[in-house]
């Protein structure tokens, strides 16, 4: 323990290692949030959903945050609904059964351009006889603008934009800018104010009713924006993150581990032991690594776990074995390794308690330092379509964008959200990976 206190004093006096693990705490708050908030079934759910479970949402649409950085302000999705009582619902019964349900809903607008498109979905619960709605638009001068007329079946879906008999009533195909502009009028901006959406429903049973919900597609949605199928990007962002250490963390671990175990085995027993050590390394460094890998998600699976135990496999058998060959063979020859043996030892011993304990030192910056790598390995197979298609990942997102023209398209955010956590990732990793270095090879600080 005093001595783990230690090193970490030292650490801390490095402001990389202090930048760096920041970052890695930053990124390990967002995993413990992600997994908390957002269970594995319900995140795949999600990720692999339709328009059915992301209607709420706008295609294309960038971060809200985005207003904050721009002189046009762009309208903002948002959606209501009787339900979560964030629309005003108020029920009048009269004789025979008959009811009436008044449905209002106030907001206030305050954007230069005109939302994408509103949508209202009625929800009817009846026996016999369809209850009857009228939906009204009412502007911040007070014009009322009558919008529809209908009859409500158990699920009923009006697009306002879509409306044949609104176009002819408002002489205008473009409906939606004509019920943001005074009548008129000839300007061309929307009129900035409070807006209300009063929906009358009349029911002609008992126990029927009406619910709505008002859904209003803007330009821009939430923290992260969308995709083309509607999908809310802080998802794959969320989730990535815990997929990406998990993935970096795993490996490293098990390359490092793995080929320090089999370098001391090697180096302590000799003779052809060592020489199949030496020549699979051999071999495997001259194989394409990469290559390999996408032969593996094309032909066979691109299961995550599956590329995490082919890039560990391949991983093993890397140079670093030949650099702790080195180290280890003048251990192997050490005064306190022929005391040990003199006083009868075992072999397993020797390896696990006396030689690769001196390899701590080494390992722990390398393993470090190396977990960005694999991160980014994850994200390059995503991005050249091989990753996991469950899950939602950082390397998802951008193949997403690729796939979409999301550059020449100006969504520039779609790409530079999950870069900056790869670099994030990159940045943390490298910075406490140096200090570490500095710390466990004291002859690093004076250069």
């Amino acid at each position: 323990m005093n001595t783990f206190k230690k090193s970490f004093r030292e650490l801390v006096r490095y402001p990389s290692a202090i930048i760096g693990l920041v970052s890695i705490g930053f990124l390990l708050v967002v995993s413990v949030y992600a997994l908390a908030t957002i269970p594995y079934s319900e995140a795949t759910r999600l990720w692999r959903g339709g328009e059915d479970v992301w209607y709420q949402n706008p295609k294309y649409a960038a971060p809200a945050w985005m207003n904050y950085f721009s002189d046009v302000k762009k309208p903002v999705s948002f959606a209501v609904s009787t339900r979560d009582e964030s629309m005003t619902k108020t029920v009048e019964t009269a004789a025979q059964g008959t009811s009436t349900i008044t449905i209002l809903h106030s907001f206030d607008y305050t954007y230069d351009e005109f939302p994408q498109e509103m949508i209202l979905y009625f929800d009817g619960t009846y026996q016999d006889k369809l209850p009857f709605v009228s939906v009204a638009w009412i502007m911040p001068s007070g014009e009322r603008v009558r919008i529809a007329d209908l009859a409500v079946d158990r699920d009923l879906t009006f697009r306002i934009s879509q409306d044949q008999k609104l176009m002819k009533r408002l002489h205008t195909e473009d409906v939606l800018p004509a019920l943001f502009i005074e009548p008129k009028s000839e300007s061309t901006v929307p009129v900035k104010g409070t807006y209300q959406l009063e929906i009358t429903a009349v029911t002609f049973e008992a126990n029927s009713d009406v619910n709505v919900e008002f859904v209003l597609h803007g330009t821009l949605y939430g923290a992260a924006g969308t995709d083309q199928y509607r999908r809310d990007l802080m998802l794959p962002l969320l989730w990535g993150t815990p997929i990406a250490l998990a993935f970096g963390l795993l490996a490293a671990l098990g390359t490092s581990l793995l080929t320090m175990i089999i370098a001391a085995i090697g180096s302590w027993y000799g003779g052809w032991v060592d020489e199949l050590i030496q020549r699979i390394t051999e071999i495997n460094l001259v194989l394409p690594f990469l290559a390999i890998l996408i032969m593996v998600g094309t032909f066979y699976s691109r299961s995550i776990w599956v590329i995490l135990g082919v890039t560990v496999l391949l991983s093993i058998f890397s140079g670093a074995i030949k650099t702790y060959r080195a180290v280890f063979m003048q251990s192997k020859v050490s005064p306190y390794i022929e005391a040990a043996r003199a006083y009868g030892t075992t072999d397993r011993r020797i390896i696990f308690s006396y030689l690769i304990p001196r390899m701590i030192p080494l390992l722990i910056p390398a393993l470090v330092s190396s977990v960005p790598a694999f991160v980014f390995l994850e994200a390059s197979l995503a991005v050249l379509g091989l990753g996991d298609p469950v899950l939602p990942t950082w390397g998802k997102i951008i193949e997403n964008a690729f796939a979409e023209g999301a550059l020449y398209r100006g969504l520039y955010y779609w790409v530079l959200e999950p870069a900056a956590l790869l670099m994030l990732t990159g940045l943390g990793f490298a910075m406490l990976g140096f200090a570490l270095d500095r710390i466990f090879n004291p002859r690093l600080r004076d250069v």
